[in-house]
């Protein structure tokens, strides 16, 4: 089988709607179908051949159902991928000895591939089978009655076309959201409102506002046993960002001097917190 990608012909979105188009439908009509009549009568790596030139031929009508549903919790790539295995499956079951109208036997193939895909993958919670096929006829029923009614219908207006108790339809309705599951971490976010805040969000970290109060207080009480000299000469090389030689010429020694009693003090306080903290 060949690579399955986009097949690229004028027109509009799908290819096959439109009353400009009808010409190229037909022309699109006689090719497939004079193709399916040649596989038909081949045999071997011909027919295969064939059959494959009909599935690229026919991609724009697998593209046009799986957009039909799109933004349904599976991916439209994904979803494309169905589509064409519907596709293909068409092309390999279709008789053209029984009929010319492939399009009519290819669309509920694919149709039916992508409803079943959605029913064994597209569930992230499975509801019960009933909810499921009434959610799938109630997509149906809702196109066909906008077009009878002239407006969006009802939950009564489906229920009464669909055979179906009002409850029913809202539990349907309802499933909408077993597609796609909302992690826990999401959903117990104290302020979640859409705003994509998660419950990590909400908790606290590390404070090194602790550790920082505990040195200062060790660091105070260390301070307290220096000298008066030597608690100035902490004050005016870290608190007031004075140099070496400022201080010295403040204090009336050499700069020399001041390294040491700024080494020697530094030694002492280290001695007096680590004893503290032991």
């Amino acid at each position: 089988m060949p690579t399955l990608t986009s097949a690229h012909h004028e027109g509009d979105s799908d290819g096959f709607a439109g009353d400009g188009h009808r010409a190229v439908r037909l022309i699109h009509d006689g090719r497939t179908n004079e193709l399916l009549r040649a596989a038909a009568r081949a045999t071997g790596v011909e027919k295969r051949r064939l059959l494959d030139e009909v599935v690229v031929e026919n991609l724009r009508l697998a593209e046009a159902v799986s957009r039909r549903y799109g933004g349904r919790g599976v991916e439209a790539e994904e979803l494309q991928q169905v589509a064409y295995l519907g596709l293909v499956a068409a092309v390999h079951r279709f008789d053209p000895d029984r009929g010319n109208d492939f399009v009519g036997f290819a669309l509920p193939t694919i149709l039916g591939e992508i409803k079943r895909y959605f029913r064994d993958h597209g569930w992230a919670v499975r509801p019960p089978r009933r909810v499921q096929e009434l959610r799938s006829s109630m997509a149906a029923a809702s196109d066909e009655l906008c077009q009878s009614l002239g407006r969006i219908p009802s939950d009564a207006d489906l229920a009464d076309h669909l055979g179906a108790e009002l409850e029913e339809i809202r539990e349907a309705e309802q499933s909408g959201s077993c597609y796609t599951a909302i992690s826990i971490d999401r959903a117990a976010a104290p302020d979640a409102d859409g705003d994509g805040s998660v419950l990590a969000d909400a908790l606290g970290g590390p404070d090194t506002g602790y550790d920082h109060a505990e040195a200062m207080v060790a660091l105070s009480s260390a301070c307290g046993a220096l000298s008066a000299r030597d608690r100035r000469i902490l004050y005016l090389r870290f608190f007031c960002g004075w140099t070496q030689l400022e201080i010295g010429a403040e204090l009336g020694i050499t700069q020399m001097q001041v390294s040491r009693l700024l080494a020697r003090i530094l030694r002492r306080l280290r001695k007096s917190i680590g004893e503290t903290a032991a």
